[in-house]
């Protein structure tokens, strides 16, 4: 069936959430902490108050998660969702990815036009000038790290307590509410506003898919909801289409 709803639209927008990434290795957000970070509540650190209350501490967590992930490399799932957008808009038909992971393992395997809706820690903003930047040095080699400025730089995420970036919004909103076909992987969909894209494509009419290990809030708005894993399945769904 999911073959099938492939073959026969001209639009899709996929949304990954935490669970492709842990395929690669990577702990999703809410999993235990281990060693020096045992002791820290993640929805504690991961929030504007904590930065003002200490930004040396929050930056060296960050900087621990961008270690682990630069560890990891992108797994058959990253690899088949490539594949899928180069099918796509080589026949022309419009691809859109909407990713709640922060990590950029999608661009690491080649997907493009990523929209990121809780941001990315490869990337930091000084809370001074407002200057964006890449930043790819692991570890920093001061916490926190510096603008040249002078001001503080945090990672360019969205913490608890702020909006996600109005335009990435809207355009995951509305590639939602234009696609054939939504395809949910490995979110929890407890997070919102991105638990309701699945919902609004499919208000919207079109064919949804979960693929998930466990069951979620979204499973019984979709068409179809296969247990499994991302990695696992989507390269074999791919490649019976062959």
């Amino acid at each position: 069936m999911i073959r099938g709803f492939l073959r026969e639209t001209d639009a899709i927008a996929v949304l990954t959430g935490a669970g492709v990434s842990a395929e690669s290795g990577i702990p999703t957000f809410r999993d235990a902490q281990t060693g020096l970070w045992a002791r820290y509540d993640p929805m504690e650190l991961a929030t504007p108050q904590a930065f003002a209350r200490d930004p040396a501490l929050v930056s060296r967590w960050y900087d621990e998660r961008r270690r682990k992930s630069a560890d990891c490399e992108p797994n058959p799932g990253h690899l088949a969702l490539t594949r899928l957008q180069e099918e796509f808009e080589a026949a022309g038909k419009h691809f859109t990815l909407i990713t709640q992971n922060v990590d950029r393992l999608h661009q690491r395997a080649g997907s493009r036009g990523l929209l990121e809706l809780h941001g990315t820690f490869w990337v930091w903003r000084c809370t001074s000038c407002g200057e964006e930047r890449e930043e790819w040095e692991v570890p920093f080699p001061e916490h926190p790290p510096r603008c040249q400025c002078g001001g503080t730089r945090r990672p360019s995420v969205v913490w608890f307590g702020e909006t996600l970036p109005e335009s990435v919004l809207a355009a995951a909103w509305q590639a939602a509410e234009h696609c054939g076909l939504f395809l949910s992987l490995g979110t929890s969909s407890l997070v919102e506003p991105a638990a309701s894209l699945g919902r609004v494509a499919a208000a919207a009419g079109a064919k949804t898919v979960e693929i998930n290990p466990q069951e979620t809030p979204l499973s019984p708005w979709v068409d179809v909801s296969v247990r499994g894993t991302t990695g696992k399945l989507l390269p074999t769904i791919l490649s019976a289409r062959e």
